[in-house]
């Protein structure tokens, strides 16, 4: 009895000693005090997760497949099964094939979309998932802010007017991350003709550290009057290596490298990670 005794007292210790790991791996992972921004590799595809310094998080776009899966597992602990706020910049299927996979896996709190429909079973998927569970949906519109509640917040630069009429790039969603007086900009896969048309909106507001390279390095996008105003001091390209598509486009690249911005890409680096402390970025 006494030996049954001193195992229970062991085990009980040991549930205890396990409880306190995994509560303090809890509060650490919540409490980092930075802004972290994962440019996720995905292949052919975007998708950008972002943990907050309280440890709120977001996830733009989905990528190509369940990939996205796995490379979420890299960047989140693996007790984490909820993300904060999912975003679809918009419904094609390189930038929501994976989001029926977060959206059964995950718990999401809310759900943004950019409201223009794509006639693909993955959009009805997605769709479906979300009535199911419940998720709150909203949709994005100029103006648009989303407080995290630590001082980071994404705030909608376009669309700003009904996009359900559109071609889905160009109902891009394009917003900012910012963190103190740091800043990231998504474009999505937005066209020359909205970049520029945000120019006139918003000049010199434009300005931000990081600049997520619209549609994958197509010269379609990523107009030299655009890149001018952001003024990044780094770019992303997400694209799969030896695409079909020949992302990025030469053309993108040379202006990038006239400008002396450095580029960062996840066809040829993978995941590409940087923190801010509402100061400075840095790579991790």
């Amino acid at each position: 009895m006494r030996f049954l005794e001193i195992r229970y007292k062991l085990l009980c210790a040991t549930l205890v000693g396990v409880v306190f790991v995994v509560c303090f791996m809890f509060i650490r992972e919540r409490n980092t005090g930075v802004l972290q921004v994962f440019f996720l590799d995905v292949g052919q595809g975007d998708a950008i997760y972002i943990k907050t310094p309280n440890g709120n998080d977001m996830l733009v776009d989905g990528g190509p497949s369940k990939i996205v899966i796995q490379r979420l597992s890299e960047v989140m602990p693996w007790y984490d099964k909820t993300i904060d706020v999912v975003l679809e910049t918009h419904p094609d299927a390189d930038h929501i094939g994976g989001l029926p996979q977060v959206l059964s896996r995950y718990h999401v709190g809310m759900f943004i979309e950019p409201g223009v429909e794509s006639p693909n079973a993955i959009d009805d998927e997605i769709v479906r998932l979300r009535t199911d569970k419940g998720v709150e949906i909203l949709r994005a519109q100029r103006g648009m802010i989303i407080n995290f509640g630590d001082g980071a917040y994404f705030n909608v630069l376009y669309p700003d007017t009904d996009p359900s009429h559109f071609e889905t790039n160009k109902a891009s969603i394009v917003g900012r991350v910012v963190y103190g007086s740091t800043s990231v900009m998504l474009t999505g896969d937005s066209p020359k003709e909205v970049e520029n048309y945000l120019v006139e909106l918003d000049g010199g507001r434009l300005r931000s550290n990081i600049l997520k390279a619209g549609h994958h390095g197509s010269h379609t996008s990523s107009g030299a009057q655009y890149v001018e105003m952001v003024a990044p001091a780094w770019v992303i390209i997400s694209a799969g290596l030896n695409n079909r598509y020949g992302h990025p486009h030469k053309d993108v690249l040379d202006l990038f490298s006239s400008l002396s911005i450095p580029i960062l890409r996840t066809d040829t680096m993978g995941t590409v990670s940087f923190v801010s402390d509402g100061v400075t970025f840095k790579r991790k």
